[in-house]
């Protein structure tokens, strides 16, 4: 039955279509050295990479990942580190592509008989993971204090948090919020201190910014379901029923309600005017990052881990960077956002002794020291009560103000099922087809509401058959 499922799992991974893109593989002997440049435009040089002997005594350990560019070069730095200051254990550390790409990966690996022993699993892959059968929650290898869940804050604590227990180690998180050029703000005749916080004031700022010249376009973002569901969530509506997921299985999604409508009619509105551009391709992070840098539009609206790009670009462009919450429909109240990214699961299956030192490799990974050693060199949330300590001391968010407003986001969002986010064991097609349904809305192909029945139809009945296959 097990091998059955992980062929299934597979199979609808594989079939879910596109993915949030985490950067391109690398040859596995080269080493890249990154050179960020205009228009986060990356330019990678390969290098030889040095041959380091794995000592004969060490317990060797894999890690599959889904980062490339800098945060790739940046995590293997900190596996080089661990290495040597834990000599009786060694992290072979490689990247697998995009995140879907590397769930796939970990899977038919263990199909095979050779999982890796952690894997970088995004957040929405979580139901996956658990209906696989190929992981070992990470509370039922740790010791006393070893795991302190305690010191997670609360936004990050709510969603790993599935059914009473930490199956993962929450590592990379993000939300969505609104980056601005103060520069273009100014040029209109706007107050840059006082980006939009409504659709409505996204709408009357957008026309004032066009009609002004001061950018062709207003505001850019991926056309991602990350987004939908993060304004579900801002609006206190729930993605799927029973809770969510987290009461019991999901088993249909609540595509065509009140709060889905509202978004899709204003996301159609902002682009029937001209106010919103994207790429024409879904989930082209790139495409939005240049329409925004390049200075077409005043505003992006993207992941928190994007705010050392975000900053980097605005002094190589030129202009000052402002950052703010996401906008929320005024008809509703302000609830917050779902916490995206990863975190690492561990496989099972192992002997005991390479358990144990996997799991010691990522409770130091992602421990007060390294949390903040991620977060100043990626913008990915500081995750820990313990870090955002040291970075308060140290006037961190004082002397970088773009980090305080993602960071506040996150601290003022509302425990809800809403904001805690969906669990659909079909997640990752989901996405593909609500991606799919908003842009037939764009391109004039079907109505909002019949854009939504139909997705709601396919997702639902993709929801069916996912949950057939793991009963």
């Amino acid at each position: 039955m097990l091998k059955k499922t992980l062929i299934l799992l597979v199979g609808m991974i594989f079939l879910s279509g596109l993915v949030m893109a985490c950067g391109s593989a690398a040859p596995a002997e080269k080493v890249v050295e990154t050179v960020v440049v205009k228009e986060t435009v990356i330019v990678e040089k390969a290098a030889e990479a040095p041959q380091e002997a794995i000592p004969d005594d060490a317990v060797v350990i894999d890690f599959w990942h889904a980062f490339g560019g800098g945060r790739k070069l940046l995590i293997e730095r900190m596996v080089a580190d661990f290495n040597y200051t834990h000599p009786k254990i060694y992290v072979r550390v490689e990247n697998k592509g995009s995140y879907r790409d590397t769930l796939n990966a970990a899977i038919l690996a263990a199909q095979q008989g050779n999982p890796p022993h952690i894997v970088q699993i995004f957040e929405i892959g979580s139901q996956l993971a658990l209906d696989s059968g190929i992981f070992v929650p990470i509370e039922d290898l740790v010791i006393g204090p070893e795991f302190q869940p305690d010191d997670y804050i609360e936004g990050v604590a709510n969603y790993y948090n599935i059914g009473g227990k930490f199956n993962s180690m929450p590592w990379n998180s993000s939300n969505p919020i609104l980056y601005y050029n103060k520069d273009i703000f100014r040029a209109a005749g706007l107050d840059p201190e006082k980006p939009p916080q409504t659709f409505e004031e996204m709408l009357s700022m957008c026309e004032t910014i066009v009609s002004s010249g001061a950018a062709k376009n207003c505001v850019s973002w991926p056309l991602h379901s990350w987004f939908f569901e993060q304004w579900m969530a801002n609006m206190g509506a729930e993605l799927a029923n029973n809770g969510n997921g987290r009461d019991a299985r999901a088993t249909e999604v609540y595509l065509t309600g009140d709060a889905a409508k509202t978004i899709v009619s204003w996301w159609k509105e902002m682009y029937d005017k001209g106010y919103y551009a994207y790429s024409g391709k879904l989930e082209d992070w790139d495409g939005a990052d240049a329409i925004f840098v390049s200075g077409q539009a005043a505003m992006e609206i993207t992941s928190t881990s994007d705010v050392v790009n975000r900053q980097n670009d605005a002094a190589a462009n030129g202009f000052e960077l402002g950052t703010s919450y996401l906008p929320y429909p005024a008809s509703s109240e302000r609830q917050g956002v779902v916490v995206g990214g990863a975190s690492l699961w561990l496989t099972g299956g192992h002997p005991d002794e390479e358990m144990q030192a996997a799991k010691d490799f990522v409770i130091w990974f992602t421990n007060t020291e390294n949390s903040i050693r991620w977060h100043k060199a990626t913008g990915y949330f500081p995750i820990r009560k313990s870090a955002v300590q040291v970075l308060e001391i140290e006037n961190w968010f004082e002397r970088n103000p773009a980090y305080r407003a993602a960071f506040d986001q996150l601290l003022n969002t509302k425990p809800t099922r809403a904001t805690q986010g969906a669990l659909i064991g079909a997640f990752p097609e989901v996405r593909t087809i609500i991606e799919q349904a908003v842009e037939k809305v764009l391109a004039d192909q079907a109505s909002v509401d019949d854009a939504l029945a139909e997705a709601k139809a396919q997702a639902d009945k993709a929801i069916e058959e996912y949950n057939k296959s793991v009963e």
